[in-house]
């Protein structure tokens, strides 16, 4: 009889975001004939038999959180590594879907492991912004930035959100007394006086939100030119900075916050959960650009939507996805985001996904997408 147990790692104290959960690592099913099955390195999921644990049996490996078969981030393959790797991966049967699903993430780990992106033909301001809740817009911000950032590109995250959820994802500092976007768009500092480096992601950089940005709004009805402070913000700071993207996370609202952020980008970027109410939402927002775009902004459009939070084994994603396509056919991304446990709980250790878990099915479909983003810009389809 098959017995099955599971090991849990304890969570030790750290300094930084609480850890107080870990990754679980996966299950070990002991055989009765004295062998024990194991994930494969590089084949998540297909078994190699290892030796019985005994007194003269290897020391175990080390469990890590990093998805087995996950590429080192960083490391290059050329073309025929890639085919070669791939072409090693078993062909699974059709009646064993979990099976095909496992090495359809292992072949897209080697298309994408160290995928170096093409640079815009200009710096690309995007507002990612979608005035219903829960959708996914600071986890597609900080995850798209981050993925870009690991591809070789610059990128800067302004965190408009007075929740702070883009600053604790890449690990910034967002108390009351650091300096913040609030400050940029009340007391009229400069980007360069807010804006961190993240120490995860060489060549991202945040420029972090605090809770005083709550009042903001309330603040800025009597100012002159309320509508354009982060796009003279934004300007100046572009013309000291070589950026190749700039993604701004607004609040769940279309008040002040939202409109500053339409009015300093010239595309808005869209994520769309896979639900109805998301549609509803859509219908509201595309009139609300339209209406920035008549008055403040003349440039600003849609380029890209991103379907997250897909759930393929349900008619009502398909039909969402499909209703989305038809309508906006050049916006909408190839790539849908799953969901994934993984992503949510990198937040929780001040991490994006893309390096708590580079391997991880949400993480692979951030950066498919981040890969259709840069391709886009490269060739001026934006």
């Amino acid at each position: 009889m098959v017995t099955v147990s599971r090991e849990t790692e304890l969570a030790q104290p750290l300094a930084g975001p609480s850890r107080t959960l870990r990754a679980t690592p996966p299950l070990r099913a002991a055989a009765p004939a004295g062998d024990r099955w194991v994930g494969a390195a590089g084949l998540p999921g297909l078994p190699v038999p290892v030796p019985a644990e005994g007194a003269n049996a290897p020391a175990p490996a080390s469990v890590s959180r990093e998805t087995p078969g996950a590429a080192p981030a960083g490391s290059a393959l050329d073309a025929a590594e890639r085919a070669d790797r791939a072409a090693g991966i078993p062909a699974a049967g059709a009646d064993t879907p979990l099976a095909q699903a496992l090495a359809r993430d292992a072949r897209r780990r080697i298309a994408l492991a160290g995928a170096e992106f093409a640079k815009p033909m200009r710096t690309r301001v995007l507002t990612v912004a979608n005035q219903k809740g829960g959708v996914g817009k600071t986890t597609t911000t900080v995850n798209v930035a981050a993925a870009l950032a690991q591809g070789g590109l610059r990128v800067l995250v302004v965190d408009l959100d007075p929740q702070g959820n883009a600053s604790t994802a890449l690990g910034v500092a967002h108390h009351a007394e650091v300096p913040s976007v609030y400050d940029v768009l009340v007391d009229g500092k400069s980007l360069d006086e807010v804006v961190v480096e993240c120490a995860a992601i060489p060549g991202l950089s945040c420029a972090p939100a605090t809770i005083d940005l709550a009042g903001a709004e309330i603040e800025m009805v009597s100012m002159v030119a309320r509508e354009t402070r982060l796009d003279r913000a934004v300007t100046a700071y572009l013309q000291s900075h070589e950026l190749d993207y700039v993604l701004i996370d607004c609040p769940p609202s279309l008040g002040l916050l939202t409109v500053n952020a339409f009015v300093a980008a010239t595309e808005v970027f869209i994520p769309i959960q896979c639900e109805y109410y998301a549609l509803e939402g859509l219908s509201q927002l595309m009139k609300n650009i339209d209406l920035v775009r008549s008055h403040l902004n003349p440039d600003l459009h849609v380029s890209t939507i991103l379907l997250t939070m897909y759930d393929g084994r349900t008619r009502l994603s398909s039909q969402v996805a499909e209703e989305v396509r038809s309508h906006f056919p050049q916006q909408v991304l190839r790539t849908t985001v799953p969901r994934s446990v993984r992503v949510s709980e990198a937040p929780s250790f001040g991490e994006t996904v893309m390096t708590y878990d580079r391997g991880s099915s949400g993480a692979l479909a951030y950066l498919e997408s981040a890969g259709e983003i840069a391709e886009r810009g490269a060739r001026g389809q934006t």
